[in-house]
């Protein structure tokens, strides 16, 4: 099963990058390109999603024709996160190419070119810095060895700048379009002859560049997964399974099949219960000639169903028996001390309790995907995924093709958020290709998104906390339980697996003495999956709502507790205290991204400093706190609110303070920082999703609301620390730290503490 954990372990993560000429036959098919010129593919090894080694290539094209033009290939998938721009921006800039004439083809899905295209979990840029400096260096040499030919005179004495090869003595220069022939016949350097550019000679890395498809989107040209049209299309939508789990025992389709431009109705075979995470649902489809036809089409059908094993299903019930378990012992899953003796000693104990949830990921445009099935057997398709290979793979299953034999095109996706990166709407459109023989478009309504999600799981805890007679922190007690990703592909999997209890739970980081963190068990009765920053959601959100509280026992400043309880600048390894299992650290290992106190607080420092911490508490403003570190990065986040005149509450401002390493491009960091907390916004004020009798009881964004525009924060400031340490992710760092920020300047405005998701502001 595919890892429920959307992040790599780079378990003996060794850079082996190799650059090599490669095959022209293979460029062209992404694209007409100019002949002749120079091709090189970058050969990466690094690990996979489960911590395999993996070799690919070519995972990364450069091309340089004789028209000056740069070629480079983007091999993830583009959300908004500008990952289709930062990476080639890398390559480009170490190259010292012009970015005005660098041209981007989108890769297909296909792992042996380009090994894991997975854009999920904020490992883009940490995964392909090095290897795609090293792409971009290596061009470099060939193009300054070409040219010192040519001028007679050592290439040590020449450089790259703007598209050009220039002599530093003389000022001498030659484009490459001039030189790209003549690359034909240098040969590709070996890997330890190749230097990179020192970080102060970048001119695009650290830098704010604009997405490439910028116009392309404003203009309203860009292509997005419901925007692909092919002759004799058909649109398909489907009337899924209300309950999942449940089996069609009959369906009548006299009705639908009555519908002026309805042309077929098929039936879809679902897994069963659990439901996978790649399998399309149990459900009818009504193949038609336009939408407004298919969704009359579906309207009008009518199904007998079997509802299966959760048709009683109730999410309050389930929460209330999930908040009920943290009263009892649970699974321990780290341990330091002896917290029963802390508690014993304790002067006083804070027990507070936390729930959140389940949510839906609302991705604004929702899931569509193009198939065109052929009669020898072979299948193209067209789709917003996060995940081309999962979607190739699972595609193959489902029609019984050969992988070779299954073609993804990845189009713009009109978000993402984890949501994108399962494949069961590209599986759909595939079946219903086959059976239509004809190229179709399944297009999900906003109800169908709602009601058949991977939802991020609902979640209680409870954290005990204990105070000796100085006030010192001696125990830390946290409880957590909720229905585990791998729920959706086994009835056994009834605790959070490893990788979910890392994400903020038992990476906690600060220096208590006795310190118990356990699971409960919890069954998944829907589709669960992984949603922006996954588990660090609700972890953070009670744990720093918890932490304010504990400084306010203390007589302390929060920012002044938090700096404290981080103890001396140190690297924390949390793999000796975990009890039966391991600390993933998102896939890295902790010797070569570790938890670093220093930088922690650097970040802290730094957000108290930007936002006047000191003053603005002084002056009577109210202001939230939390500092959280996710997906490698450290972020500390201080939310100002505000009463209007009306006397509703004003998010008046929101400063988060950002370490995460080299910061590529400065503009799509600040983008995923300004976005992220409007998405949190979202998350801690008015969103949630609830189940009755095994239904989702919300259909629309009226019943699941994301925040509106006179609600959201009205300034956004990222800080970014500069940095030359290896780059993390951006992503989803931004939720999790702003979410227990704004519940704790609640709590400063009107006195009461929040534990529960959402609250009204």
């Amino acid at each position: 099963m595919f890892s429920t954990i959307p992040f790599l372990k780079n378990k003996d993560r060794k850079d082996q990058s190799k650059v090599f000429a490669a095959s022209r036959r293979d460029f062209l098919k992404l694209g007409s390109l100019a002949t002749g010129g120079l091709l090189l593919g970058v050969n990466f090894q690094c690990s996979g999603p489960k911590g395999e080694t993996i070799t690919f290539a070519p995972n990364v094209y450069i091309s340089i024709n004789s028209d000056n033009e740069v070629t480079l290939i983007a091999h993830r998938s583009e959300m908004g996160t500008g990952i289709r721009t930062t990476l080639p921006q890398i390559m480009a800039d170490e190259l010292g190419a012009d970015w005005s004439k660098i041209k981007i083809i989108q890769a297909e899905g296909d792992e042996d070119k380009y090994g894991n295209q997975n854009t999920d979990g904020s490992f883009s840029v940490r995964m392909f810095y090095e290897p795609m400096r090293k792409a971009g260096a290596t061009a470099r040499h060939m193009l300054i060895s070409a040219a010192a030919a040519d001028w007679g005179v050592e290439p040590s004495e020449c450089d790259t700048q703007d598209g050009n090869v220039i002599h530093v003595g003389t000022g001498k220069k030659v484009s490459f379009g001039e030189l790209a022939d003549k690359l034909k016949d240098i040969p590709v350097p070996a890997p330890e002859s190749v230097t990179l550019r020192e970080f102060s000679a970048y001119k695009l890395i650290g830098k704010d560049v604009a997405i490439y498809d910028l116009k392309d989107i404003t203009m309203g040209q860009a292509v997005f997964g419901a925007d692909v049209v092919l002759p004799n299309m058909k649109i398909a939508v489907v009337k899924r399974t209300p309950v999942i789990g449940a089996k069609i025992i009959s369906f009548n389709d006299e009705k639908a099949l009555a519908i002026p431009g309805v042309q077929q109705v098929v039936k879809i075979e679902g897994s069963g219960f659990p439901p996978g995470l790649d399998k399309a649902l149990e459900g009818v489809a009504v193949i038609a000639d336009n939408t407004w036809s298919a969704i009359k089409g579906r309207d009008a059908l009518e199904i007998e169903w079997d509802l299966g094993e959760n048709q009683n299903y109730n999410s309050d019930q389930q929460q209330a028996e999930m908040l009920q378990s943290t009263k009892s012992n649970g699974k321990v899953r780290r341990e330091r001390g002896n917290f029963s003796s802390a508690s014993s000693a304790a002067s006083k104990m804070i027990e507070r309790t936390y729930e959140a949830p389940f949510y839906a990921h609302g991705t604004i445009e929702p899931p569509a995907a193009i198939a065109d099935y052929k009669e020898d057997g072979s299948c193209e398709v067209w789709a917003p995924t996060q995940h081309p290979q999962w979607a190739r793979g699972a595609v193959a299953a489902a029609i019984g093709a050969d992988v070779a034999n299954v073609k993804i095109n990845v189009t713009l996706l009109g978000g993402g958020f984890g949501r994108k990166s399962k494949p069961d709407f590209v599986v759909e459109a595939a079946i219903l290709s086959k059976a239509a023989k004809s190229p179709v478009r399944v297009q999900w309504t906003r109800e169908d998104d709602l009601h058949f999600d991977f939802f991020h799981s609902h979640s209680a805890q409870r954290i005990k906390a204990t105070l000796d007679s100085s006030g010192k922190l001696t125990g830390w007690n946290h409880h957590t339980v909720f229905p585990a990703i791998g729920s959706t592909g086994s009835k056994d999997e009834l605790h959070p697996s490893d990788g979910e209890m890392g994400l903020g739970c038992v990476d906690f980081p600060f220096d208590v003495p006795n310190i118990r963190i356990e699971s409960h068990e919890s069954t998944g009765n829907t589709r669960i999956g992984w949603l922006r920053s996954v588990s660090n959601i609700h972890h953070a959100f009670a744990i720093h709502a918890m932490m304010d509280e504990i400084a306010e026992a203390r007589g302390k400043d929060p920012i002044e507790n938090a700096l404290e309880l981080l103890g001396e600048d140190k690297d924390i390894s949390f793999q000796s205290e975990m009890v039966g299992g391991n600390y993933e650290n998102y896939g890295e290992q902790i010797e070569n991204y570790p938890w670093n106190t220093g930088r922690m607080k650097n970040v802290i420092r730094t957000v108290a400093e930007k936002s006047n911490w000191t003053a603005n508490k002084a002056a009577g403003k109210i202001m939230g706190f939390a500092a959280h570190k996710s997906f490698l990065t450290y972020v500390a986040c201080v939310v100002i609110l505000e009463k209007g005149s009306d006397g509703k509450t004003i998010i008046s401002d929101v400063h988060y303070a950002v370490d995460c390493g080299v910061a590529v491009n400065t503009d799509r960091i600040r983008s995923q920082f300004e976005g992220g907390s409007q998405f949190a916004t979202s998350l801690a004020t008015t969103s949630a999703i609830t189940f009755d009798k095994g239904q989702v009881q919300q259909d629309n964004f009226d019943t699941y609301q994301i925040i509106r525009m006179p609600a959201s924060p009205k300034n956004i400031h990222v800080h970014i620390v500069e940095s030359q340490i290896k780059p993390t992710g951006v992503g989803e760092p931004p939720v999790p730290p702003f979410i227990p920020a704004l519940a704790n300047a609640m709590y400063k405005m009107n006195g009461k503490r929040i534990y529960k998701l959402p609250f009204s502001i």
